[in-house]
């Protein structure tokens, strides 16, 4: 193949992301009206990820992955893509192979929802499964090397893949949408953390702006990150977590310990709680990592409350929980891998103002 039909090719994928990306409006920032904190200043918003087209705050991500792989040199035409996930980074990248015309493997733990499996599917990727999340990334690296292809490597390059000083970014399109509120300046920005990518980009922004703001990390039970933030040994190993999308059981290239302000441990019955709760307050199903993000809002708001400082709290709505039907959303499923969230729904019902569920 000569250096001009590669050139051409290149140009012609950029030009199909860019197209894509064109196509598609930004995502809606949704005022989350709590009495018991409005009364005090206090207000919360959720930026809503769940309407990229693929469905969740990864579509960012992949594209940005994407156009970060091709601009290296590392995708080529016809080189079969390869990438460690959960699920919803597949989801999404397989959404911009297929736009490419490119091969697409995910590598995954076994337990990945069907729903996100069907997705990955759906826009044409294949997925090889693993017993254990520790065993994706040397399953991923060996796959891309039997194909001669090109493993993507989210945990790596996701702090870096995005341009953290504007290029409509996450963080930009955050500070431009509050703009008109009360507190258009928040608080506290909280996010869950799978790659670290989010955290270290919105971290970045906001000292480059030198905005007020401080990143809160909400961290699932069972992840690496709150440990390795307290103590910065990068060689910390943990279980890994049990919500869906966020905490890893080793520490991630991508996850900037120094960007992060503080972080916030939630347990998984917190986080289904949670998620139960906000799905009632919105009218609509969320998925479990917006849960474990809602814990971590309110505890913020209620140290603010007690502090007598008014201010805004925005997190984001990370996907829709129309892909955990059968898993998070199924309370016969979740009492058995969860265990009983009752009294931690009743608690946050009340905070929430809503009868309990």
């Amino acid at each position: 193949m000569t250096f001009a039909t590669t050139s051409s090719w290149l140009h012609q994928a950029i030009a199909r992301i860019e197209a894509d990306y064109q196509r598609s409006a930004d995502t809606h920032l949704i005022a989350l009206p709590l009495p018991a904190f409005a009364a005090a200043g206090i207000d919360l918003y959720l930026k809503d990820e769940s309407t990229h087209p693929t469905g969740s705050l990864k579509h960012r991500l992949a594209r940005s992955l994407f156009l970060y792989a091709l601009c290296n040199g590392w995708v080529r035409e016809g080189a079969t893509v390869v990438e460690a996930s959960s699920g919803s980074t597949a989801v999404s990248e397989a959404y911009f192979a297929r736009l490419l015309g490119l091969p697409f493997v995910a590598v995954m733990p076994r337990s990945t929802s069907a729903e996100k499996v069907a997705l990955i599917e759906f826009y044409g990727g294949r997925c090889h499964f693993v017993e254990h999340a520790g065993e994706v990334y040397d399953a991923a690296r060996a796959i891309a090397q039997q194909t001669g292809g090109h493993y993507m490597d989210q945990f790596t390059y996701a702090e870096r893949a995005t341009d953290w000083r504007g290029n409509n970014n996450i963080a930009e399109s955050m500070f431009t949408q509050m703009q008109r509120e009360r507190h258009p300046v928040p608080r506290w920005i909280v996010v869950g953390a799978g790659t670290g990518g989010t955290s270290a980009t919105i971290g970045r922004y906001v000292r480059y702006q030198k905005h007020a703001s401080q990143v809160c990390v909400a961290d699932p039970a069972g992840s690496v990150f709150a440990a390795y933030h307290r103590t910065g040994d990068a060689s910390l190993t943990a279980p890994g977590s049990r919500i869906e999308g966020i905490g890893r059981p080793r520490v991630e290239a991508s996850f900037i310990r120094a960007l992060v302000d503080r972080m916030e441990e939630v347990q998984d019955v917190d986080s289904i709680a949670a998620m139960r709760v906000l799905s009632q307050l919105l009218g609509r199903r969320v998925g479990p990592s917006t849960g474990t993000n809602f814990v971590a809002m309110l505890r913020l708001a209620h140290e603010m409350r007690a502090r007598g400082e008014a201010g805004s709290i925005l997190s984001l709505l990370c996907d829709a929980g129309e892909r955990y039907l059968p898993t998070y959303h199924d309370p016969d499923w979740v009492q058995r891998s969860m265990g009983d969230c009752s009294r931690a729904q009743q608690q946050l019902a009340q905070d929430c103002c809503l009868q309990a569920l």
